[in-house]
């Protein structure tokens, strides 16, 4: 490697041999981001564990990725590293990332092992050889139980978006993964939040890591803008509407809590133009990843996503990130908007909050030491004259179709008698005629507010104006009372206040609503289909019975046994 260029010296002087250097100029990395600066010299000249904070985006990949590489002998055909990644689509994104890495290292392989892929070919790819593994925890979990792979003499283990992977459960694997791995390998954590489980990590299997630190801990970054709206639940979908209108260059992921409500706001947003797509469990492999490779193309603006399908998701420019819902902790808050405001960039992370989640938002606002501003939504004359300034904006970017002028001579005496005004306002009305605008949000949210607390106390004197739902769902379906009144109420379109007293069991659960409500609640739920099962729900008092038929009597024998 005979010339550095005058950023390249930034990148020597942290210790990077020839070979990587190289791979450095080819990428056009300028120079080092602040997590590089501080990581690399660090894992490049001690035999270390090494614990990074810092947010999603910083060049973490590259952090630990250019050492690792340094520290690989490709002369021997042992797995000597291992980085665990909590979701499939950022495995192979880092495992890309460390091919462009390493194109200059000779005989380098690197092997991504994650579901929804055949595992006995990343089974045979491991022994053909593979100094590295890039892996998700279940995937790698299932090979190690099947003896497909042996990670027991690995000299480096990568935990990268730790917090991430603790999030979406995979604690025990991780944990499982690591006892198969030597006492004498050293591991680098990296997270955006240091969450209690992963100080555990660190104490049981991390010697004396070195921390390091790149801004705050539990911060947010400094580049995004929090703002937040006060919004009544049946009116979220008018909110996100008006914030569009006002903003119609966004990019971004809207963020909602159920499945259900991904894809019902997805298609909401498709029916009335926007170019939106959604994202959540129950869209097959194939599915995910078109819908990813349109958004990551901009062929769609909007991703419409839960927290675990969005997982380990990196997109670059995004403008705006919307909590359409609230998360219930500041660690998932931290992630959402963290993925806006990167590589100087300037982001905005919007909430819609009901009256029940100003609590969660000063909470944020102490973990993240930072303020949310909070925000009035516009008038319908300020989305109209938004709108109409936009619409004039795309008519001068329009290319004119020459298959139009051998008719303009004849069509011009159709306009003779009209002005250039009242030909601009024509257009422009037509254009206005295909929009509806939502209308008067911020007065009806404030006379919701003002009405509140006599409703609210309504409910607390008259017991008899409340009754008591039986449904079909629990516990064995993967729900707890939190998650199962997002399902109801979301589904419903209700407000959060008006489903109460959720009590989840193993087979069946019980919610309250006001008697109001039920007639609504037993049509909307009568055909109701989720998961190829029928949802039932019913007044408790025939719920009971319904029940007692179902539960089969105990027989001596089965006592016994």
């Amino acid at each position: 490697f005979a010339v550095i260029n005058k950023f390249m010296t930034t990148f020597q002087s942290l210790g990077l041999n020839a070979s990587l250097l190289e791979a450095i100029e080819l990428l056009g990395f300028e120079s080092p981001t602040e997590v590089q600066e501080k990581v690399i010299p660090i894992l490049l000249n001690k035999k270390t564990d090494l614990v990074a904070l810092a947010q999603t985006g910083t060049g973490k990949t590259a952090a630990f990725g250019f050492p690792l590489l340094q520290h690989i002998d490709t002369q021997n055909h042992q797995i000597q590293g291992l980085i665990l990644s909590p979701t499939r689509e950022l495995c192979i994104q880092i495992n890309h990332e460390l091919q462009l890495y390493g194109k200059t290292l000779p005989k380098l392989k690197i092997v991504a092992v994650y579901g929804g892929a055949n595992i006995n070919e990343q089974s045979k790819k491991i022994k053909r050889g593979a100094h590295l593994i890039v892996a998700t925890p279940g995937r790698l979990k299932d090979m190690i139980n099947s003896k497909l792979v042996d990670i027991s003499q690995i000299q480096y283990c990568v935990l990268d978006e730790a917090d991430e992977m603790l999030n979406m459960g995979f604690y025990d694997e991780i944990n499982d993964i690591l006892t198969y791995t030597p006492s004498t390998k050293n591991s680098w954590l990296f997270s955006a939040t240091m969450p209690p489980e992963i100080s555990t990590i660190a104490k049981d299997f991390m010697n004396k890591p070195v921390e390091v630190t790149v801004g705050r801990k539990n911060s947010s970054t400094k580049n995004v803008e929090h703002q937040y709206y006060t919004v009544a639940s049946r009116e979220r979908y008018n909110a996100l509407r008006a914030v569009l209108m006002l903003n119609p260059e966004m990019f971004g992921c809207v963020f909602c809590r159920t499945k259900i409500e991904t894809q019902k706001v997805a298609e909401k947003l498709i029916d009335d133009g926007y170019k939106a797509g959604a994202l959540h469990g129950d869209l097959s492999q194939n599915q995910r990843d078109a819908v990813m490779n349109a958004f990551r193309k901009k062929r769609i603006h909007l991703l419409i996503a839960t927290d675990v399908a969005a997982r380990g998701i990196d997109v670059d420019d995004l403008t705006h990130i919307i909590n359409y819902q609230l998360p219930d902790d500041a660690e998932t808050y931290t992630h959402r908007s963290g993925r806006t405001g990167r590589a100087g960039k300037q982001g905005i992370s919007i909430i819609f909050a009901n009256r029940s989640d100003k609590q969660k938002v000063k909470r944020i606002e102490k973990k993240l030491q930072t303020k949310i501003k909070e925000m009035s939504l516009p008038s319908r004359e300020t989305l109209l004259k938004s709108h109409i300034f936009e619409t004039v904006s795309h008519f001068k970017k329009t290319t004119i179709n020459p298959d139009i002028e051998p008719y303009l001579d004849e069509i011009m005496p159709a306009f003779e008698d009209m002005s250039k005004s009242e030909l601009i306002a024509l257009v422009l009305s037509k254009q206005i005629q295909k929009i509806t605008f939502p209308n008067n949000l911020q007065e009806r949210i404030s006379a919701e507010a003002d009405t509140y607390k006599e409703h609210k106390g309504k409910i607390n004197e008259k017991k008899s104006d409340v009754d008591r739902f039986f449904i079909n769902i629990g516990s064995r379906d993967h729900y707890e009372w939190t998650t199962l009144k997002d399902f109801v109420r979301s589904y419903l379109e209700l407000d959060k206040e008006d489903i109460f007293k959720v009590e989840v069991m193993k087979n069946f659960s019980f919610f309250s609503a006001e008697k109001r409500h039920r007639e609504l609640i037993l049509e909307r739920f009568d055909d109701l289909m989720l998961d190829n099962r029928s949802i039932q729900v019913e007044l408790t008092k025939r719920a009971k019975t319904f029940a007692q038929k179902k539960r089969p009597k105990k027989t001596k024998s089965k006592q016994r046994k």
